[in-house]
């Protein structure tokens, strides 16, 4: 009888150790690939407790993360014949654990390497324009040119970045020159606008106050009240140049009407103190008077 349990207690224990022995625990981040009997299952292990034939099954888990990988830094020639170094990184998750343990030995380094590649020939397809302003097509190009092996290998590339475009010194210099002669070419078109339109206003000004003297009377106050509003002990009167160009043109034509004077004075001073004119025809010869006598001697 105690030797009947004694041996069960000894299965009892056994079949515990045996137990022991399969069960497995999947992370929440993981999921497990079976292989029994060398061959992989075709189902893969769902996260929590999972039990594995002893001495058959052998599981691999796989994370299943979003995995951030850094993408070394790539020197290369664009196409307008500029040499840059390019750096990215890369976001991918495994979306089939069965054939991310199966297919690729390493996916990890699987995708690092297609990521190196894959930038250096973007790198080469592209202008130096491109790699500064147009990036997103860039971005959108590389996930297609890394993804298409890695769909393979149950990966799939999430996003991928262009970080950095290191440039030549030369080159920065050369840009930065540019970049202040567009600026200053910018600032002389916006100062010319700028007299343009201010040029313009002051036209329009001048007709409406050619058009309305009183305009320039109220403007004359407006500018007297606005030079008195300053507390200043000495105020500046404005003159108008309407007021000279009046003395201008009365001052001219005083000296014309002088001058007009002038050449009356004159010829009545020729004429004899008479300015009516006689006619020749009516003068008649009147004889002299001589103070010689006949020969009579009367």
């Amino acid at each position: 009888m105690e030797g009947t349990v004694v041996a069960v207690v000894l299965v009892a224990v056994l079949a515990l150790v045996v137990l022991r022995s399969g069960m497995r625990v999947v992370n929440q981040v993981e999921r497990g690939v079976v292989f029994r009997w060398g061959k992989a299952l075709p189902h893969h292990r769902q996260p929590g407790v999972t039990f594995l034939i002893p001495f058959a099954d052998r599981m691999r888990k796989v994370n299943v993360q979003v995995v951030t990988m850094p993408v070394p830094t790539q020197e290369g020639i664009t196409r307008d014949n500029v040499s840059v170094k390019v750096d990215a990184v890369v976001y991918f998750r495994v979306t089939d654990p069965v054939r991310a343990a199966i297919e690729v030995q390493d996916y990890v380094f699987a995708v690092g390497q297609v990521a190196q590649s894959s930038l250096r020939s973007i790198i080469g397809k592209s202008d130096l324009d491109d790699l500064l302003s147009d990036r997103e097509r860039l971005h959108e190009g590389l996930a297609l040119m890394i993804d298409s092996p890695a769909a393979g290998w149950g990966v799939h590339i999430d996003r991928v970045e262009i970080k950095d475009v290191q440039l030549p010194e030369s080159l920065k210099r050369s840009m930065s020159r540019q970049a202040e002669a567009e600026r200053e070419r910018r600032a002389r078109v916006i100062t010319a606008d700028g007299e343009f339109q201010a040029a313009q206003q002051l036209a329009n000004a001048s007709r409406i106050m050619s058009d309305t003297p009183e305009a320039m009377q109220l403007r004359l106050l407006q500018t007297v009240v606005e030079v008195a509003a300053e507390k200043n002990s000495t105020l500046v009167m404005p003159f108008p140049v309407e007021l000279l160009r009046y003395f201008d043109r009365a001052a001219r034509q005083f000296g014309q009407e002088e001058s007009h004077v002038d050449d009356t004075g004159k010829g009545r001073a020729a004429g004899g103190g008479n300015p009516r004119s006689v006619d020749p025809r009516l003068s008649t010869a009147v004889p002299a008077p001589t103070n010689e006598t006949d020969g009579t001697g009367a």
